[in-house]
């Protein structure tokens, strides 16, 4: 399987780790895992609602030094 595309959004607020994601998502090939790493703490909330709207699935959710969190989201096949 291929490498997870990184989605970096460290920094924004809501909606941009979202729209990120949504922009790494449309191009990514059937199946592909992304990465999202977002320091917003409301990506914690926006982030399921939207995987769950497009049909992706969301792996994990981890928190990493320094505020970030990192979700696992794979495109469905």
């Amino acid at each position: 399987m291929a490498d997870p595309i990184l989605v970096d959004a460290r920094g924004h607020h809501c909606p941009v780790p979202t729209l990120k994601l949504r922009k790494a998502h449309e191009t990514a090939a059937p199946g592909a895992e992304l990465v999202l790493l977002a320091t917003d703490p409301m990506a914690r909330i926006d982030v399921p609602h939207f995987a769950a709207q497009i049909g992706a699935t969301v792996l994990e959710i981890t928190d990493q030094d320094g505020g970030v969190i990192r979700f696992r989201v794979q495109k469905a096949s």
